[in-house]
């Protein structure tokens, strides 16, 4: 299946349509596609579970089979209309409108996603990084320094006004200009309607967040936006546009640039159906005050640049003093919805013991540390272990109201000896400190590079030192050199894997790395199953 996508990749970097639609379509028929398709939305399917208009949330696996066989294309019929659920957005008090298929559509949609991601990522920018393969929002924060880093700019902060919900489905198509039964099939779910309250509407524009294929085609939607932006001018004076999904970001040394592009921005939206928002969309300067404002906010982090006296000043490849530096930090907002959610963690288990607090707390805390490690964060996870702090001593006294504050410290705070006092519950479960995570730089994509180029070593290693890789995953994922123990297959973009035992722990297995290995979700379930682990399982939760 992957050697069908490397062969489209490369076909449509040579510009040859006429193979690359051949490919496609031979994807589109391929058994083992259409296994993958299945197994993608069944197996590897993250989310929690909710079910489209047809009430049905999983599959059994042994209807997997009968699934993988209606979903050819022969067989498509018009899909059902999408099921609509609100949630609520992180920090603010809308919620964002979800369409979620039925489990037939969303295997047909990642079938139909197989042939056509590969051609498209030939054609894509290289500095679009949104809900891409091998691609990430710290691949954006890495361009965006190398932007700015050895001069101050100014920067338009844009933001496109319900980007996924207003996008023409006419301009979308002809952009798109795959063979009939594709397009066919694509319209078909952009115009499904979405059922709310038992009433049917029609969506007569936009695609609907929660399809599977939704988040490529809206890329293909913003696609030709930087270009667009190059295009208005010289060669020697081309702004740096980078893009995350419909957030993107323009700089130019100019104030006067940076206006001329948002015209030129303005525009070509339009021609998608698609406008600026206008309260959130702003110009700002990366080093001076500009309309009440230094530096900008952009996917949780904040880049900044200080004049020499606040800090060192920043130097360029030669070595020569800049007279500032730039600095990327966790957004303000950031750290206060994660305080938010930790005080929320820690309010709900005010009865609960003190393990099941820690086991609450440490996914929460590790996530959000691993996710800002890449930058100057140091000061910011401090911070957040001070707050933190504060609020769980809160918590113990107010367990403990007629007790002393030494009495309480010592019943939920020891002394471990190196490192002062930790929150440890009596089974020995601590407290992950945000402090503990070490500072880690990461290392921007290349250029235009893609997982479907043929280059996997290159990924693999990039997937171990991801910073949202664990760190004992990352030790895994080296001492196998990228390879998953079961099937030997290189680990990609987007496959999810797990650490499982070697030998089974009911079985007598260690905790300790040695007996550990980094698996495919799918040669887990497979080894479980063999090993018996699977019953183990079942039956310590029946008891």
């Amino acid at each position: 299946m992957y050697r069908q996508q490397k062969r489209i990749y490369k076909a449509a970097n040579r510009g040859n349509v006429r193979a690359v639609r051949r490919l496609q379509q031979l994807v589109m028929q391929s058994r083992a596609a259409r296994l993958l398709a299945v197994r993608r939305v069944t197996q590897d399917n993250q989310g929690k579970k909710t079910a489209g208009v047809d009430g049905v949330a999983s599959v059994a696996p042994q209807d997997r089979l009968l699934l993988a066989a209606q979903i050819h294309p022969k067989h498509w019929r018009k899909p059902f209309p999408t099921r609509r659920v609100w949630i609520p957005k992180p920090g603010k008090p809308e919620k964002r409108p979800l369409g979620i298929p039925t489990m037939r559509d969303r295997a047909c949609q990642a079938l139909a996603k197989q042939a056509l991601e590969p051609e498209w990522e030939a054609r894509f920018e290289p500095n679009s990084y949104g809900f891409r393969p091998g691609r990430s929002c710290h691949d954006a924060i890495g361009a965006i320094f190398n932007h700015v880093r050895l001069a101050p700019k100014y920067v338009l902060d844009a933001d496109i006004k319900g980007c996924f919900d207003t996008i023409s489905h006419t301009a979308l198509l002809a952009k798109i200009g795959t063979y009939p039964k594709m397009r066919q099939a694509i319209k078909a779910w952009l115009t499904a309607g979405v059922l709310e309250d038992g009433t049917r509407h029609p969506t007569e524009e936009g695609t609907p967040q929660g399809g599977v294929i939704s988040p490529l085609l809206a890329n293909i939607a913003l696609h030709g936006l930087e270009t667009a932006v190059h295009a208005a001018f010289s060669r020697k004076d081309q702004p740096a546009v980078i893009r995350y999904a419909d957030d993107f970001v323009i700089i130019h040394p100019t104030e006067d640039g940076v206006r001329k592009a948002q015209q030129v921005v303005a525009a070509w939206l339009g021609g998608m159906g698609l406008l600026l928002h206008p309260t959130k969309t702003t110009i700002t300067h990366t080093l001076t005050p500009h309309e009440g404002r230094v530096g900008f906010d952009f996917l949780g982090f904040t880049i900044r640049q200080f004049p020499v006296g606040r800090c060192h000043t920043g130097k360029t490849t030669t070595k020569k003093p800049l007279g500032f530096k730039t600095i990327i930090t966790p957004s303000q907002e950031g750290i206060k919805r994660h305080m938010r959610e930790l005080c929320r963690s820690v309010g709900t288990h005010q009865a609960a013991p003190q393990a099941a607090l820690i086991q609450q707390l440490n996914p929460v805390i590790r996530g959000w540390t691993n996710y800002y490690r890449t930058v100057v964060a140091a000061r910011a996870f401090s911070r957040c272990d001070s707050l933190l702090y504060a609020r769980l001593r809160r918590w113990a006294n107010r367990r403990h109201p007629h007790k002393g504050g030494w009495w309480v410290a010592a019943k939920y705070w020891a002394v471990n000896q190196g490192e002062g006092w930790k929150f440890i519950a009596p089974d020995g479960s601590r407290l992950k400190y945000h402090a503990t995570t070490h500072i880690t730089r990461h290392v921007k994509v290349r250029g235009a590079a893609s997982p479907f180029d043929g280059n996997l070593p290159y990924w693999a290693q990039r997937l171990q030192d991801h910073p949202l890789t664990r760190s004992q995953l990352a030790k895994l994922l080296r001492f196998q050199q990228g390879r998953c123990s079961i099937c030997r297959l290189y680990f990609r973009e987007g496959d999810l894997i797990e650490v499982d035992h070697i030998l089974a722990r009911h079985l007598g297995g260690s905790e300790w790395l040695a007996n550990k290995q980094a698996l495919h979700r799918h040669c887990h379930d497979r080894k479980t199953a063999l090993d018996g682990s699977m019953r183990a399982n079942e039956g310590r939760r029946c008891q």
